[in-house]
């Protein structure tokens, strides 16, 4: 398979290595000082191009690959409530192909498949308080994280008491912190830590009086994530439409 990348940060330069591994070539590798290789031969020949960069320029790149016709695999985040239902309707009814999750690992798929189940559980379980925190590098831009976002999507649709999710407290990277984990009864606080390299953590806690059960899902690296990208690359490549986790690993 042709891939295309879109970003060649660490995480771009982790998954040229996978995707070379598995036996792809790499036909065009763009980032902040070719813009104008989007309109090459070369990145048009792709079967589908990853795309790792930021909330400020994710946008910008779909609709550069979409208009050179290539299907497109994407982790950046930041950019869904702008543009989300455009992109989408572009995939659902325009032709355009975007497979995009806000994180790509294995492990986060199984994750989400249990926060979701644990969800499920609690239901029958009121008196105990539901509350997330996630931790990322210092390097972030968004909070939460487009991960954390997801995992409390997955919430608010199972826990029938809680109707939405609130931003809760922000640890900057000097340490100061911001907001607050007050919330209604029926909303509940995700909270963001911003530290050191840390690739990311994700904890979901259900507390009560008498105890507190919590799950977590924590990043050793990069790797899992470029493969994740990698097996959505060539999943992609088969298929059309506005894709997700869920359509590669169904649970």
């Amino acid at each position: 398979m042709k891939i295309a990348l879109i970003g060649y940060g660490k995480m771009g330069k982790e998954i040229e290595k996978i995707a070379i591994a598995r036996g792809h070539e790499i036909v065009s590798i763009i980032d902040i000082d070719n813009q104008e290789d989007f309109g090459s031969e070369a990145f048009r020949s792709a079967d589908v191009a990853i795309e790792f960069t930021n909330p400020m320029v994710a946008y910008d790149n779909y609709m550069k690959a979409f208009a050179a016709g290539v299907k497109l695999v994407s982790g950046s985040t930041g950019w869904m409530d702008k543009h989300g239902e455009e992109v989408k309707r572009l995939c659902t009814t325009g032709g355009k192909t975007l497979f995009w999750s806000s994180n790509f690992s294995l492990g986060v798929a199984i994750f989400s498949a249990v926060n979701k189940y644990l969800a499920r559980i609690m239901n029958s379980f009121p008196d105990y308080e539901v509350s997330m925190t996630e931790v990322h590098h210092v390097h972030k831009l968004d909070a939460p994280s487009g991960t954390a976002i997801t995992l409390a999507e997955g919430i608010v649709e199972n826990l029938c008491r809680k109707n939405r999710w609130v931003k809760g407290t922000l640890t900057a990277p000097d340490g100061t912190v911001s907001g607050t984990t007050e919330c209604a009864a029926d909303e509940f606080p995700v909270s963001s830590i911003r530290e050191g390299e840390v690739p990311g953590i994700h904890t979901i806690r259900y507390e009560s009086d008498a105890d507190s059960i919590s799950i977590t899902h924590d990043a050793k690296n990069r790797r899992g994530f470029a493969l994740g990208a990698v097996l959505a690359a060539e999943y992609t490549a088969q298929h059309e439409g506005f894709l997700g986790m869920n359509d590669l690993f169904q649970f």
